[in-house]
């Protein structure tokens, strides 16, 4: 679904999904692996997640740009020679206030940010929903917001790929991804053995648009 516009040490890695998919997890573990490769690596936390627990509720409508502005913010401000792996971009919060608040206005801010991204991952629904505080609607809302987040993805014509599997499965599938999108920066990384023997359905199983082959035999597996 397209390559990197980049091929240097600076990169923008973007992680987006629905609720309890694993996203904050495998940030971290993309972030410990690189490191690992001696890249200077700056992991932007989720600013919601961080704002839920000060303030004890969730945003309201009124308050979702405040919340979409400052994740930009704090993706701007990393230094400018690290790999910055994003946990959540405000693309999330642009579809949550759709969804909850019938508000399509933050779909521009958030789809011209996401634009600055070179990798774009977005984790699969195979893992399996945990209740954590304030933010977990529950599990009936998984799907449509992977479907809202494909939609805009699609709508703006950006290129991403799905990350599934588990533990250490799903970190070597992001991997394999971020290489698959960014293949000449990938090079430099001492990939895992396990990426170079990876065998799916099909040679685009990562892709937005096959990836169910992937997920379906996950399933039946």
């Amino acid at each position: 679904m397209g390559q990197a516009r980049r091929s240097g040490s600076c990169m923008k890695i973007a992680l987006l999904g629905a609720e309890s998919t694993g996203k904050s997890q495998l940030a971290q573990a993309l972030c410990a692996r690189l490191q690992r490769s001696g890249l200077v690596v700056h992991l932007v936390n989720e600013y919601l997640r961080e704002w839920c627990d000060t303030q004890q509720r969730t945003p309201r409508q009124d308050e979702q740009l405040h919340i979409a502005e400052t994740q930009i913010a704090r993706v701007l401000a990393a230094p400018v020679n690290a790999v910055v792996i994003a946990d959540t971009t405000p693309l999330m919060t642009a579809v949550y206030s759709q969804m909850l608040f019938n508000d399509d206005s933050l779909n521009a801010l958030s789809m011209a940010h996401q634009a600055v991204y070179d990798v774009t991952l977005l984790t699969g629904l195979d893992v399996h929903w945990v209740s954590d505080g304030l933010q977990r609607d529950g599990p009936h809302v998984r799907e449509p917001v992977d479907a809202a987040v494909r939609h805009m993805l699609s709508l703006a014509g950006l290129p991403y790929q799905v990350v599934y599997g588990t533990g250490a499965q799903r970190l070597d599938n992001a991997l394999f991804c971020i290489g698959r999108q960014a293949p000449d920066w990938a090079k430099q990384l001492e990939r895992p053995e396990t990426l170079t023997r990876w065998n799916g359905p099909c040679e685009t199983c990562g892709d937005g648009d096959c990836e169910h082959r992937l997920f379906t035999s996950l399933v039946k597996g």
